[in-house]
């Protein structure tokens, strides 16, 4: 099974604000799109359990004519806290680059 890295041009993670995080995956074809962005490895309830967040909150917004999955999810604090370690949440993403999709 290929992985997020293998069908994905780019994906970055960013702030969303002090609360959020958001993830850009940006597929590489309208097919790969189409083929992977549903996929079981991407959803709320995968997410939820890789960083550790309630699957409730994670949010999957599909942008079709960029081929563009973002997906958002909480903080587990808020950002600029004692014991921030990303403050920009640029880091993120590295969780989900090996995830098989399928």
């Amino acid at each position: 099974m290929p992985k997020v890295s293998e069908v994905c041009r780019q994906v970055r993670s960013k702030v969303a604000g002090p609360f959020w995080v958001t993830m850009d995956l940006m597929f590489d074809s309208q097919e790969s799109y189409e083929r992977y962005c549903q996929s079981p490895a991407l959803s709320a309830e995968n997410i939820g359990r890789i960083y550790d967040v309630d699957a409730a909150k994670v949010m999957h917004f599909p942008v079709p004519n960029l081929h563009v999955l973002k997906i958002s999810y909480p903080r587990k604090m808020p950002q600029g806290g004692v014991e921030e370690r990303d403050l920009h949440s640029g880091q993120q993403y590295t969780y989900i680059m090996d995830l098989e999709l399928g």
